[in-house]
């Protein structure tokens, strides 16, 4: 079986968990620890590490995509999709002293950073209208949610 060090390409600096795995089993998202190890803040909950689908949307980040998806989505339900994410990345700190991640999807406050960030929270279940519009277009295999709300 990969391991999910071999699906980011590096050792892992903190704790995740998968989160969403293939029918065959295969990771798909993990969500990360708010913190890594050395106490440094972690803005990405939840990662893409499926290759196949990381690439896809690698392909769609570098036509533009970013932009063309952000334009597509009502404002306000994307800043309540930010707002969420920051609540669930609070609610899983345990290191309540230091420094704290800030921002929504992909640690941004406004607007679209990264796809991949945006296509993981939705497919771990979360309300996310650009990573529900990025899902149509790649056309995601079936994949079911291990437990994220545990």
């Amino acid at each position: 079986m990969t391991t999910i060090e071999d699906l980011v390409g590096r050792p892992l600096s903190g704790r995740c968990a998968v989160v969403v795995r293939r029918e065959d089993g295969r990771p798909v998202v993990i969500e990360n620890e708010p913190h890594l190890r050395d106490g440094t803040p972690m803005p990405t909950l939840f990662w893409l590490v499926d290759r196949e689908l990381h690439d896809a949307v690698s392909r769609l980040e570098s036509n533009g995509g970013v932009h063309r998806f952000e334009s597509l989505v009502d404002a306000t339900q994307l800043q309540r999709t930010h707002d969420r994410y920051a609540q669930r990345r609070l609610a899983a700190t345990i290191q309540r002293r230091g420094v704290q991640a800030t921002g929504g999807v992909g640690g941004t406050r406004v607007g679209v950073k990264c796809l991949h960030a945006h296509l993981a929270n939705f497919l771990a279940g979360e309300e996310d209208p650009v990573g529900e519009l990025v899902a149509n277009e790649v056309q995601v295999p079936a994949v079911h949610v291990v437990d994220v709300r545990g």
